[in-house]
């Protein structure tokens, strides 16, 4: 992800400190080199020797120490880009007015590379407009600010001002200065969201799919560069990335059309969405009153979307699948991965916490036509995206 990038890592003195630690294992995990600078002020949160250990190289704390002087001008010219996380309340003012009186400022200020920064305080501090103002201050120079996360904090408050967890943070350095252009040329088309199928004009079958990973997807897939046709079922979820051509469809008949004509010219599909299963055979003009008896709804089967495009699918398209299980989940998989004739075949179970519907994380494993399985841990949506869309690429290519 980060191989040959040169990462200088900037750590002031916050509880969030400690989350340096993680990120720093992560950017060197991502084959990125790895230097850090820290205030002295850090020092009481974190271990430079940890640090020192994680990133493979001498921890710079001092601009001058046992009579020799530590080159802030060179630390600062030497990195592809300056991270400062977490970023406390003290040293966005002093960054704001140009004040040096430490190591991690004077590198600051000489460095030539691009900088963001992942601020960490309390709610109180974070919301304070002199905060605010400093903040648009660094904004205004060219520093990138990553937004910070609502929970916990360290005053036992539950409030903004939580700094980024390493994870995003390194999915906002990638997607920001790093993402390759991969898919430029290429069409995609991904389906995301339930279908409601219609008893009465008051009443359908649905589920409680929310869109959210069909959308992280499609989003990914804008992003490296991929003209993105995103077929979504009735849903809350919406984007404002560039790339990305939303038809909005509410059931499965309408879903089956919309990707049955615009997989003809697409590359890549990725069929996420929740489709109906069943439809009503009838749907009543007019609203079913309330009674005394019971109703009895007949069901028929909808088109099977994956199936269909699997036997449409030509030399050179790609195509994915998602098994949404709750027994036997790798046997239901492996099966789906071959009667739909896809080539790639994401699973995840209701058996795993934090995955499945309307959950922000999602916990999968990759099926893939060569014999490939591949699990991961739970992560947030946009990272679970990250790592499909890879798979596809590194399938796209090997072809």
């Amino acid at each position: 992800m980060f191989q040959d990038k040169k990462i200088l890592l900037a750590v002031t003195g916050s509880i969030a400190a400690y989350k340096s630690i993680l990120l720093t294992r992560l950017l060197v995990k991502a084959g990125a080199e790895v230097k850090i600078v820290m205030t002295p002020a850090a020092r009481d949160f974190v271990s430079p020797l940890t640090l020192s250990t994680l990133s493979r190289n001498p921890v710079v704390m001092d601009l001058a120490s046992n009579e020799s002087w530590s080159n802030h001008v060179q630390l600062g010219r030497w990195a592809d880009i300056m991270v400062i996380a977490p970023l406390s309340c003290n040293t966005l003012a002093k960054m704001a007015h140009g004040l040096c009186d430490n190591m991690l400022l004077a590198t600051y200020l000489s460095a030539t590379c691009p900088v963001v920064i992942a601020p960490a305080m309390d709610e109180d501090m974070w919301h304070h407009p002199t905060t605010k103002a400093n903040l648009q201050k660094l904004e205004s120079f060219g520093n990138k600010i990553i937004p910070v996360g609502r929970g916990e904090l360290a005053s036992g408050l539950y409030g903004d001002g939580r700094m980024a967890e390493p994870e995003a943070i390194v999915q906002f350095i990638q997607e920001h200065f790093f993402l390759k252009q991969d898919l430029a040329g290429k069409k995609a088309l991904v389906t995301a969201g339930p279908t409601y199928e219609p008893i009465d004009p008051v009443r359908f079958i649905g589920n409680h799919s929310s869109g959210k990973m069909g959308l992280a997807i499609a989003e990914e897939l804008a992003k490296r560069g991929a003209s993105v046709h995103l077929v979504l079922g009735p849903s809350a979820v919406h984007t404002d990335i560039p790339g990305i051509k939303v038809h909005r469809v509410q059931t499965a008949e309408q879903m089956y059309e919309a990707c049955m004509k615009e997989f003809a010219t697409a590359g890549i599909a990725v069929m996420s969405a929740a489709v109906a299963d069943y439809t009503p055979a009838v749907t009543e003009p007019e609203k079913i009153k309330k009674s005394s008896g019971s109703i009895t709804v007949e069901l028929t089967k909808t088109k099977d979307i994956l199936k269909a495009l699997g036997q449409e699918k030509r030399k050179g398209q790609l195509l994915v699948g998602f098994a949404l299980e709750t027994t036997n989940e790798k046997e239901y998989a492996l099966g789906k991965l071959a009667s739909k004739n896809a080539d790639i075949i994401v699973l995840n179970s209701l058996n795993d916490e934090g995955a499945g519907f309307g959950y922000d994380t999602n916990k999968i494993t990759i099926f893939e036509r060569s014999g490939n399985e591949i699990p991961y841990e739970r992560k947030p949506k946009q990272q679970v995206a990250h790592d499909i869309v890879d798979r596809i690429v590194n399938m796209l290519y090997a072809q």
